[in-house]
């Protein structure tokens, strides 16, 4: 029996299952003629009509029988595994034998009620083999659930847990620990906030109100590990989030939480899947909308190009943009390894024959040019670029070579073949800038948005502008996470210092969403929230990891480095804030400066990269940039 129901399908088993089906069928029919003529069912001669509802009886049956089988097994129901029984299950069954039903019900009536199964008896069959088939699966379910608790001694040793949630989530992570003991967690009470679920049951584990605090929260329920479980109708705020990790960790409770929104909204909720709380539910940002028809239009079947495809934020353009059914995308990356990291990733997943990794440096316009001439790109995500603020200070002329005339060389190429769109990933060191890597990319915007003017071009031009990125190469995140490893201190620049974050998946999908909006010459700035303190950063990513800052753990301030701001801003001075077909998607417009002057300054600077000192070269691009205040060293 254990093999019958728990096994994946195999010939045998759909044998078994079939002659289980079938003889439940084949009872409930017999047993609705014999409730109907009161066990005596009369056969040929022995009613005055001269019916013989015996034989009526055999004829129809095996072919009754078959055809709810042949129903059953078009709506799936021989597919699923046998002790799973939910309302899906239940609903198939009752669609199948309701469709059987209504057949014998018309046949009754195209034959005028001749040799056919009264109409009484197609109604008792229907709820006797509703009633028998549905017993079978809750029988199937309750033996697999038995067999789950013979070993009640290892059961009673699990994991105590408490989850924080009393919604769907909540409901479907505790159903899941009680069915999977192999799991070693129970459930032992829900805790909730509200009121109106107080003193209830969910299972049969009890809704209590949550203490004050987690001490006591383990002292009274002897609680192991909290499970946080929000849901779309009970969602937590990343601040309560925080709250309770912390609290936790005081009173050394193990804090999980259930994976994702995405994994919520779909109903794909299963306890295997909980994971450690990370600091992309403590930032709190919600899911992101997109129009993926949209999306899918710019992107179907067309060959796209991105550069700095190995970094964060170009290799998640990547992965968005496969899934979009491109003809072929370029990978070009001038660090080999990451990009061989990343091809590894998508020839597993099976884009191998849609894929193109280049290693190749955007500065390299012979190679830049026989890539536009071979694969004609219509979409090119530019993500390429010198990105380190304190790096780019002191090295002011690469910083120039590779943001800013990178971008020109592509610019220009992306005109002269035509290409559709073109997308530059900027950020928001941009605004009002402080920094070199900043103004350089400022000086880029500005060259796109002279292009798109430019005579002849058809090509639209746009930039998409957002902040930092969690868990991007060189962010705070990774370096908290090694210091941590490393035992502390953890360093921060100044108490003060705030940042905007944004999630990878969020990012790339608002850039992808920016170039379906965008008609030439915009500048879109994605809505990043409210800024973070990295202080409370730092002191969130300790306190995940079960230590105390200040403490266990140092937390050292080291002072802002050349080119630094201590808050990042969203607009710049001379720019005007529109709203977009989207939420999440904001548009400053400005006037575009003249291509021709943007070229000469190029042209002007470029021989004396070279030999100008720092300060030079940062006084030319404040000439440039007005609103660009340079570091004095």
């Amino acid at each position: 029996m254990n093999r019958l129901i728990q096994t994946s399908f195999s010939p045998l088993r759909m044998i078994g299952v079939l002659a289980i089906y079938s003889s439940l069928l084949s009872i409930a029919y017999w047993l609705a003629f014999e409730l109907r003529f009161e066990f005596l069912v009369p056969g040929a001669g022995e009613v005055a009509e001269d019916t013989n509802w015996q034989e009526i009886r055999l004829g129809i049956l095996p072919w009754l029988v078959l055809t709810k089988l042949c129903i059953l097994l078009v709506l799936g129901e021989f597919r699923g595994i046998l002790h799973f029984f939910r309302l899906p299950d239940l609903t198939r069954i009752f669609t199948a034998l309701a469709l059987a039903a209504l057949g014998l019900v018309l046949l009754w009536y195209f034959k005028n009620g001749e040799a056919c199964t009264p109409r009484s008896i197609i109604l008792a069959d229907f709820q006797f083999s509703f009633v028998f088939l549905c017993g079978f699966r809750l029988f199937c379910r309750v033996y697999a659930e038995r067999l789950q608790r013979e070993n009640q001694s290892t059961f009673s040793k699990a994991i105590r847990v408490g989850i924080l949630g009393t919604g769907e989530v909540g409901a479907a992570v505790a159903a899941d620990l009680l069915a999977k003991r192999s799991l070693g967690m129970k459930p032992v009470v829900f805790l909730d906030e509200a009121d109106g679920n107080l003193g209830r049951q969910i299972h049969g584990v009890p809704v209590h109100a949550l203490p004050d605090n987690f001490q006591t929260l383990r002292s009274r329920y002897d609680l192991d590990k909290i499970i946080i479980a929000p849901d779309g109708a009970e969602h937590f705020s990343a601040r309560t989030i925080a709250e309770w990790v912390s609290s936790a960790n005081t009173a050394r409770l193990d804090a999980d939480i259930v994976p994702s929104l995405n994994d919520l909204a779909t109903g794909k909720v299963r306890a295997s899947r909980l994971r450690r709380v990370e600091m992309e539910d403590l930032l709190g940002r919600s899911p992101v909308d997109l129009d993926s028809t949209g999306i899918r239009d710019l992107l179907l079947g067309r060959v796209v190009l991105v550069t700095g495809a190995g970094g964060t934020i170009g290799s998640e353009l990547v992965r968005q943009v496969l899934r979009q059914a491109p003809e072929r995308i370029l990978l070009v990356d001038q660090v080999e390894g990451s990009l061989f990291n990343l091809e590894r990733e998508l020839v597993a997943e099976g884009y191998a024959g849609i894929i193109m990794p280049v290693v190749a440096d955007i500065l390299d316009e012979p190679e830049m040019v026989r890539l536009f001439k071979q694969f004609k790109p219509s979409i090119v995500f530019h993500a390429a670029a010198h990105k380190h603020v304190h790096m780019m200070e002191r090295q002011p002329a690469e910083a120039i070579k590779n943001n800013c005339f990178g971008t020109a060389l592509l610019s220009r190429l992306a005109t002269e073949h035509g290409v559709e769109r073109f997308i530059f990933i900027s950020t928001d060191k941009a605004i009002n800038p402080t920094s070199v890597m900043g103004a350089t990319k400022r000086l880029a915007e500005m060259g796109i948005l002279a292009k798109q003017s430019s005579e002849g071009n058809t090509t639209r031009f746009m930039a998409v502008r957002f902040g930092n990125v969690l868990g991007s190469s060189g962010s705070v995140i990774p370096i908290f996470r090694e210091q941590i490893d490393k035992g502390g201190p953890l360093t921060v620049t100044h108490p003060e210092v705030t940042r905007y974050f944004m999630t990878i998946t969020e990012a790339a999908g608002l850039v992808l969403q920016s170039a379906t909006l965008g008609n030439g010459g915009e500048i879109f700035v994605l809505d990043m929230g409210e800024p973070v303190r990295i202080l409370d950063i730092a002191r969130q990513m300790a306190e995940l990891s079960g230590l105390r800052p200040d403490h266990d753990i140092e937390v050292r301030f080291t002072g802002l480095r050349p080119g630094e701001k201590l808050h990042e801003e969203i607009q710049n001075f001379s720019e005007n804030l529109e709203r977009t077909d989207h939420s999440r998607i904001q548009l400053y417009t400005a006037n575009p400066p003249s291509v021709e002057a943007h070229e000469k300054w190029l042209n002007d600077i470029k021989p004396q990269l070279s030999t100008l000192s720092r300060a030079a070269l940062k006084q030319a691009i404040s000439d440039k940039v007005p609103e660009y205040t340079p570091y004095v060293e």
